[in-house]
């Protein structure tokens, strides 16, 4: 009879666990575009198979996130200014209908803590530099729009969009002047939600959509 040696396995990560991280890592462009994903160093660094690295690999890849390339591997993918607008375009009809479907979901009044959020507090953020703060502020705002939308169809759209976008949003509240810019659209949208006003908020999103993709057009060479 073998005895055990009271000592726990180390805890192997799940699949849904490395493609979380490794999806936020390059979100958040600590994985900037161009970085090498190396298999051996994954699969030590989760305790997993190289197997279950290229399976999620192949999630990556099938997101738009890497590409793998002959002879070099996975690497992260580079966005080219021309998929940037594309998927401005995209996101505005899509954010723009997401918004109208939370707001039509939601009661009179119940989008007033969000808004409240993006008022003194935000600003204190803006003026203070926490620009990291401001864009998780974004994004807390973006998640509970997807929630309220109730569309898994939806949802699994702007996820896609969002993970192969995110960094932009942190690049471009750093333009000078864009982030108050962003803030005032932000409460339009928050204060027509908050007032029932669907279809207004829906408009107003895709002009704060329009606004981002303009920043996007003057200062892509210091964004990209």
């Amino acid at each position: 009879m073998i005895k055990s040696t009271g000592k726990k396995a180390p805890r192997t990560a799940q699949s849904t666990d490395v493609f979380q991280t490794l999806r936020d890592r390059i979100a958040s462009q600590e994985l900037a575009p161009g970085s090498k994903l190396r298999e051996n160093d994954l699969a030590a660094e989760f305790k997993v198979s190289r197997a279950r690295v290229r399976e999620i690999f192949s999630t990556l890849e099938q997101r738009g996130l890497i590409e793998r390339i002959p002879n070099r591997g996975a690497v992260v993918m580079r966005l080219e200014p021309k998929q940037v607008f594309e998927i401005y375009d995209v996101r505005e009809v899509l954010e723009g209908l997401a918004v109208r479907r939370a707001t039509e979901n939601s009661p009179v009044g119940s989008w007033q803590a969000m808004l409240d959020q993006f008022g003194e507090q935000a600003e204190t953020m803006i003026g203070a530099g926490d620009l990291e703060t401001y864009a998780a502020l974004i994004n807390t705002f973006r998640r509970e729009i997807i929630i309220r939308c109730d569309s898994p169809i939806l949802s699994s759209m702007l996820d896609t969009l969002f993970e192969r976008t995110g960094f932009l949003v942190r690049r471009l509240i750093l333009v000078p002047g864009r982030a108050l810019e962003g803030l005032q659209e932000h409460r339009a949208v928050l204060t027509a939600m908050n007032e029932g006003r669907a279809e207004d908020a829906e408009r107003l999103k895709r002009s704060n959509i329009r606004a981002a993709r303009e920043c996007f057009r003057r200062y892509q060479k210091l964004v990209l």
